[in-house]
C-alpha cells in the first residue's frame, strides 16, 4: 500500500498558499483566482500570476508560514505508516518551499513532497512548473495523476489517496481507497464515486487499521487490503 496525501487544506488546517496572498500579495491575486473559478485561467496560470504579486521580507513570509495550523492526527498518521511500511508522500498543487518550512518545523521533513518550485526573491518572486503537463486534465502546475503513477515496484501495492480540493479530482478517481473533504467529497458525491469522509487524519488512520489490521508486516511480509 502507498499513501498519498494532497497539502493545502489537507494535511494543513487552511490553504497554505491562500493564506500567503491573503497576507502579503497584491489584491489582485483574487481577481486571478475569480477568473480560475471561472474556467477562464488554468491552475497553472492563475498560480503564476498570483505568486509574482507576492510581496514582503523574506521573515514576514516565513512569519506567515509559521502560523499554518497543521492537522491535528498527521504526525501521528506519519508514524503509524512508517510502522505499517507505507511509504507516504505529498503531491501538492501548492509551493515546495512553502511546504518544506511548514514540515520541518514540524520534524516531518522526511516525507517526500512533489509541488512548484519557488523561484527568485522576495519581491520578485516568481513560479516555476516542472511537473507540468501538457496534457493535464486538471490545468494543474503539477500534474497529480502523472505524478502519482506507480512504478513498476508498486504496480502492485494499492493507491490510498487523501485530499480535499478542486486539483485533485482527477487524480482521485486512479486511487483504490480515496479520503476526501471539502470540494473533493462534494465532487466525489456528485459523481457517485466512493470515498470515506474524514475530518483529521485520526479518522484516516482509524479507517485505514480497520481495513489492514493493527498489526505491523512481519519482516518479509506485505501488509494487504
Amino acid at each position: 500500500m502507498r499513501i498519498i496525501c494532497d497539502f493545502d487544506g489537507t494535511i494543513t488546517r487552511q490553504d497554505t498558499t491562500d493564506l500567503v496572498l491573503e497576507r502579503l500579495a497584491d489584491r489582485k491575486w483574487a481577481v486571478l483566482q475569480d477568473a480560475w473559478l471561472a474556467g477562464k485561467l488554468t491552475g497553472a496560470d492563475c498560480m503564476t500570476g498570483q505568486i509574482a504579486l507576492v510581496g514582503g521580507s523574506q521573515a514576514d513570509l516565513e512569519a506567515v508560514l509559521d502560523s499554518v495550523q497543521l492537522d491535528p492526527g498527521f504526525a501521528e498518521f506519519v508514524a503509524w505508516c512508517e510502522t505499517m511500511g507505507f511509504p507516504v508522500s505529498i503531491v501538492s498543487d501548492g509551493v515546495d518551499r512553502f511546504i518544506d518550512r511548514i514540515l520541518t518545523r514540524h520534524g516531518l521533513d522526511r516525507v517526500t513532497a512533489t509541488a512548484n518550485r519557488l523561484a527568485g526573491a522576495p519581491g520578485a518572486w516568481s513560479l516555476e512548473l516542472p511537473w507540468r503537463e501538457a496534457g493535464c486534465a486538471a490545468g494543474s502546475g503539477v500534474c497529480k495523476c502523472a505524478v502519482s503513477a506507480p512504478s513498476l515496484s508498486e504496480r502492485d501495492a494499492p493507491m490510498v489517496y487523501i485530499g480535499d480540493g478542486r486539483s485533485d479530482f482527477c487524480v482521485s478517481a486512479k486511487a483504490d481507497i480515496l479520503f476526501a473533504k471539502g470540494a473533493l467529497a462534494d465532487h466525489c458525491a456528485a459523481h457517485g464515486r466512493s470515498y470515506y469522509p474524514f475530518d483529521t487524519f485520526h479518522d484516516v488512520r482509524r479507517r485505514l487499521t480497520m481495513l489492514v489490521g493493527a498489526r505491523p508486516p512481519m519482516l518479509g511480509e506485505t501488509a494487504q487490503v
